[in-house]
């Protein structure tokens, strides 16, 4: 499922490349027909992430709200003055290509200005035929954007919106006055494990798998510590590098919660996916801070990567934890 930082990035582009613009709104899919009638021929006027939910607001009121859930994901595409990404989304259904791709883009006449260099620029006529089950398409004066596979694609008042945004607990991302200490006090409130609490998006919004495991390994925090048995000073560092881990994903479009310094030639750029993390998806391989085996396990469904001898049982009182 993409995580907060994807939203974010998807929020962003949105406002870069269509907010101030009368769009056209359809279903080529038919699922959304109604909703798309609603908000034809309006004009986008902003575009806000909380969390793992976007919500682009019209100048006659009323907000596209999606939550791309497991599969679903956005394209893009247009003219040379289209600058962004052409996919952003489930990796497992389309691939988050969020960094140009010249051999590719040059195959695909529909990507071909989605973000490319001067001089890659295909002549743009207007946006393809839709292409599978689209479920809302928008077209701009210079591009578009077609969404499949979203798990949430409804037309909402300001009201509504309102009422969806206060279900969901401080984005670190938006990390506005107050919201560390308001995290801090639900964790404390809670004897459930602080592995599941992070995934709860009524406490945290916008931390997914990915996410979760990185936090609690660089924290040294055991996964069962129940949340009301963190001290708060751990509990407000926990804050600190979510919002530092999720701004990076932010600017760099991927998770990369390993410093340079675990990095092949350090120095050149991003590292390579096997080099970005430190236990997610590494399990039997040795850890990368002491060399004991990473371990997987389930809790709540979900796969959880940790290590044993990092993140012990007195995890929460662990003075090594560092904001790495």
């Amino acid at each position: 499922m993409p995580e907060g930082h994807s939203v974010h990035r998807l929020a962003r582009q949105f406002s870069d490349v269509f907010a101030g613009e009368r769009l056209a709104v359809s279903s080529p899919q038919g699922r959304f027909a109604p909703g798309a009638a609603l908000l034809d021929g309006h004009v986008l006027t902003r575009a806000v992430a909380h969390g793992k939910h976007l919500f682009l607001g019209f100048g006659h009121g009323l907000v596209l709200h999606v939550h791309l859930g497991l599969y679903g994901a956005w394209d893009f595409g247009g003219d040379e003055t289209f600058r962004g990404a052409s996919s952003i989304g489930a990796p497992r259904k389309v691939g988050e290509r969020e960094v140009y791709d010249d051999a590719t883009d040059a195959a695909d006449p529909s990507h071909a200005a989605a973000g490319g260099p001067a001089g890659s620029v295909q002549t743009y006529a207007g946006p393809p035929e839709p292409v599978g089950a689209v479920r809302v398409r928008l077209v701009g004066a210079h591009g578009w954007a077609d969404l499949r596979g979203a798990t949430t694609c409804e037309a909402l008042t300001e009201a509504e919106t309102e009422a969806v945004s206060a279900r969901l607990g401080p984005d670190p991302l938006r990390n506005g006055p107050g919201d560390r200490a308001r995290f801090a006090r639900g964790l404390a409130s809670r004897r459930t494990p602080v592995a599941a609490l992070l995934m709860d998006q009524k406490l945290i919004a916008g931390v997914g798998n990915v996410y979760r495991a990185e936090l609690l390994f660089r924290q040294h925090l055991n996964p069962w510590l129940p949340g009301a048995a963190l001290p708060a000073a751990a509990a407000e560092r926990l804050w600190d590098d979510t919002v530092a881990m999720m701004s990076d994903g932010v600017r760099d479009g991927r998770i990369i919660t390993t410093p340079s310094r675990y990095w092949s030639g350090e120095g050149a750029g991003l590292p390579s996916p096997d080099e970005a993390h430190f236990v997610y998806r590494r399990n039997g391989r040795d850890c990368r801070d002491c060399g004991n085996a990473v371990a997987l396990t389930e809790l709540g469904a979900r796969k959880l990567y940790w290590c044993p001898v990092c993140q012990p049982d007195n995890a929460g009182l662990d003075p090594r934890a560092a904001t790495t």
